[in-house]
């Protein structure tokens, strides 16, 4: 059995799930989430915990099986407390600044790029050179710090452009005279 399908989410006090056919919602203190379960997954709850059941031990079931406990468990904690991405900006004369909702970005190019967050994503600043991207929604958090450092992913050379707080790029040396 899937060592982590077959642990029960626990749900903590201020957190409702609520259960429908195929979908499952969770409310707390920070929003509400909505998703949908593969219709061959059993959720069940109980009092104050949510289980999840396979209906056979093949590959596909087992796999969903981990999968759909690990979703759900993101989504009780995403309610409880937001998801938090930071990203830093390195390089001369690249810096990010907000306008309203928008991001403002300029990485050298020769126009700036502005970039809206989806619903429910909040963008803030701490200096022109770093970012935190939070919600409550791990996938979407997720995506978008990946979207934000795909407009300019740090080169191998120098080590300039976007990249995630505590990332490590390995550099290249460069071209050397003979």
């Amino acid at each position: 059995m899937s060592r982590v399908g077959k642990k029960p989410v626990s749900i903590p006090s201020g957190v409702k799930v609520k259960i429908e056919e195929n979908q499952i919602m969770v409310t707390g203190p920070k929003g509400e989430l909505t998703s949908r379960i593969h219709p061959s997954m059993v959720v069940e709850t109980d009092q104050d915990r949510v289980v999840i059941k396979r209906p056979s031990d093949n590959k596909f079931h087992k796999s969903l099986h981990g999968l759909t406990r690990s979703l759900i468990a993101n989504m009780v904690t995403g309610v409880i407390s937001e998801y938090q991405k930071s990203l830093e900006i390195q390089g001369v004369g690249y810096k990010a600044e907000l306008m309203g909702r928008k991001l403002n970005l300029s990485l050298g190019f020769s126009h700036p790029i502005l970039f809206s967050p989806p619903e429910g994503i909040k963008i803030e600043l701490d200096g022109p050179n770093k970012i935190k991207v939070s919600g409550i929604d791990k996938q979407l958090v997720g995506l978008v710090a990946a979207k934000i450092r795909c407009f300019r992913p740090p080169e191998p050379y120098k080590g300039k452009g976007i990249r995630y707080e505590g990332e490590i790029v390995r550099k290249k040396a460069g071209k050397t005279a003979t």
